[in-house]
């Protein structure tokens, strides 16, 4: 069956005002007539059950971000409705400080700035956020009367977790890795008490939120390969990392790990962690293969295949219908769709649709008559 592609602001087509990525202008974007509910669809995709289209984060769920979520004297972590076009500082509520370098599109540790010299003291030196400082039920209640939309998926990034926020502590992936190489026992505490601080922040989320999906944060590698061995994956990091995952999924809500570098020796250990979904480095690591590797174990979030800015409206199809080909089969896949330009990214979102739509069409066909010819 083909579905129809709207061409761009076709009048009485359905659209809904959304911010245009990475320039803050309202934009309209298109709105399909879906069959099911989107979180309905997008429960399909991250359970590999016959999903109807491809989900995509910016018309089938809203995405939000812990810093966001709360409203207090100490800001959790960067405001990312902040346009700077100046490099600034600011303090997390770790008490780590940061520098956004607006080159870079983000923040790192201020060079030179360690909150924890020595690992074995952190005891003494960090002092774990109580949640209760925030307010987080003002958020909340806000976005729940005016944003939110029932029927669209709830994505939640909650953000660092055990090693990048030793790595933020320590002020650099130096002084972390080195801590656990030499101090695992005190390395193996601190996570522990990150874990009671996660499940924390995830219990609250979750309280007052109906959220779909959780996403944590682990870098583990550079684009080579993985800062340390499976060894001590396997000794430090593995069991800390799936308590948080279980307790996620304790509360119904699907959990994706993202994590860049190369970290592809690392992806059995993520899937026995229990994560639905995982957000890679598309440069570090061969995803498609990861897809014909393990797709019918975990589900990965992808962008659209190699979008460039100086693209055809033609290219850009047959990068969107690329990157269905390429990740699609089966389900277990969600599409980050960001564009400056308000017409391309019309254009992205509904080949998307429409097209993930014939592919699983076919899909479905194709294992019907699979289905009869073995009878």
């Amino acid at each position: 069956m083909y579905y129809l592609r709207p061409a761009y602001r076709q009048p009485g087509y359905p659209t809904q005002k959304t911010l245009l990525p990475f320039a803050g202008e309202e934009i309209e974007i298109p709105v399909p007539n879906w069959p099911i509910p989107p979180v309905e669809n997008f429960r399909r995709a991250a359970e590999r059950k016959d999903p109807l289209w491809v989900p995509n984060a910016m018309t089938d769920m809203h995405s939000l971000m812990t810093p966001l979520m709360a409203e207090g004297d100490i800001p959790i972590g960067p405001d990312f409705r902040r346009r700077p076009t100046e490099n600034y500082t600011f303090v997390d509520w770790f008490g780590v400080e940061y520098t956004w370098v607006v080159s870079a599109g983000g923040p790192i540790n201020t060079p030179g700035k360690h909150l924890l010299e020595d690992i074995t003291e952190w005891e003494r030196v960090i002092k774990f956020p109580e949640l209760k400082n925030w307010d987080w039920e003002g958020p909340a209640e806000r976005f729940l009367k005016t944003e939110y939309k029932p029927g669209r998926a709830v994505q939640v990034d909650i953000g660092m977790c055990c090693t990048e926020e030793l790595v933020a502590v320590m002020g650099g992936y130096s002084e972390a890795l080195v801590a656990m190489a030499t101090e695992p026992e005190a390395v193996r505490d601190f996570f522990d008490r990150m874990v009671v601080h996660v499940t924390g922040l995830v219990d609250k989320i979750c309280s007052l939120y109906p959220v779909t999906l959780m996403t944590i944060h682990d870098d583990w590698g550079t684009e080579k390969d993985t800062f340390f061995s499976p060894r001590m994956m396997e000794e430090l990091v593995f069991e800390p990392t799936k308590r948080i995952i279980d307790h996620i999924k304790s509360k119904g809500v699907y959990c994706m790990i993202h994590t860049c570098g190369n970290v592809t020796r690392f992806i059995p250990y993520m899937i026995e962690m229990g994560a639905d979904f995982l957000q890679l480095q598309r440069r570090a690591v061969d995803i498609p293969e990861m897809k014909r590797r393990y797709g019918d174990k975990i589900g990965f979030n992808v962008l659209i295949e190699d979008l460039q800015p100086e693209d055809t409206p033609e290219e850009i199809i047959e990068k969107v219908r690329r990157t269905v080909q390429l990740y699609g089969a089966g389900g277990g896949l969600f599409v980050n769709v960001f564009d400056g330009d308000a017409e391309r990214l019309w254009l992205e979102l509904s080949e998307l649709y429409a097209y993930s739509r014939e592919f699983y069409d076919y899909e479905r066909e194709k294992a019907r008559a699979a289905g009869l010819q073995a009878l």
